[in-house]
């Protein structure tokens, strides 16, 4: 087992869990923290036993952006120490997908798992752009946002100005960039920028909830390829897209998931998926 020094992780029921864990510092993101959740999420990837993967903080707070030792640090090389900060864990060779999207967090979008995010507290900067790079997210209702580059002198980086706009609007996205305001998970919901908003006693059971259906209900073969589908479609013509799928569905007819998604609903008893 990989040892962690700001992050946990635990693997239960098919889910993988990991934790951002610098609580006395609102989880502050920073170089090490990078690389363990890539590792984790890689391994997790790769890993037969791990269905979906659940993204949260600990203590009170999300993750409260960079951690500003590290941007003071920044400042005072005159922005040198920028990309030698960042170790990189990437392997030699990476998916087509990866190599799409490029960047800090696009092994979460070539990652074959779910990724979901549970927004348990404040979200900002490089911490809201990680969990743009999620497919689903949740948050407590009183969770606090911001995008707070505008305020810190920055810009809008590691792809939020490409993916914020696709998941709330041009307007939405200028005025949260522009201003750095904050805003809170039930406005997240209302913009479009979480799925759903929830008290905060409610948002980790329904994650949990939400994270074993998809590890016991549903083909992992099948949200693999689906996942995988979505984000090539953001390259591709109608055309493209629909090719790809009909391609894929013939395949899918060969698959045990596709005999025993269909046993499983006849014989009215609870699907046994292999991912094959």
């Amino acid at each position: 087992m990989t040892a962690y020094r700001e992050i946990l992780t635990q693997t239960a029921g098919g889910v993988l869990t990991i934790t951002l864990n610098r609580p006395e510092r609102l989880n502050a993101w920073t170089g090490i923290m990078q690389t363990e959740v890539e590792t984790a999420i890689r391994a997790g990837g790769a890993d037969d036993a791990v269905r979906a993967i659940v993204i949260t903080g600990a203590g009170r707070g999300f993750c409260a952006g960079a951690d500003m030792n590290n941007l003071q640090t920044i400042q005072a090389s005159g922005g040198e120490s920028y990309q030698t900060k960042i170790p990189d864990p990437k392997p030699k060779a990476v998916s087509p997908l990866e190599q799409t999207f490029p960047g800090r967090f696009g092994h979460m979008f070539a990652c074959p798992k779910p990724i979901v995010a549970a927004i348990n507290g404040p979200c900002a900067g490089i911490g809201l752009i990680l969990t743009l790079f999620a497919d689903l997210r949740y948050a407590a209702e009183e969770a606090k946002f911001t995008t707070a580059f505008a305020q810190r002198g920055l810009i809008a980086e590691h792809g939020i100005a490409w993916q914020l706009p696709r998941l709330v609007g041009e307007a939405n996205a200028l005025d949260l960039l522009f201003t750095a305001r904050k805003f809170t998970g039930a406005e997240a919901e209302r913009l479009g920028l979480v799925n759903k908003a929830l008290p905060q006693d409610e948002l980790m059971p329904h994650v949990a909830a939400l994270a074993q259906h998809l590890a016991t209900q549903v083909s992992p073969r099948s949200v693999a390829i689906m996942k995988r589908q979505i984000r090539e479609s953001y390259f591709q013509t109608y055309a493209a897209s629909l090719a790809a799928a009909d391609a894929e569905m013939e395949r899918s007819f060969a698959t045990h998931d596709f005999k025993e998604g269909v046993a499983s609903f006849v014989e009215r008893r609870a699907p046994a998926f292999t991912g094959n």
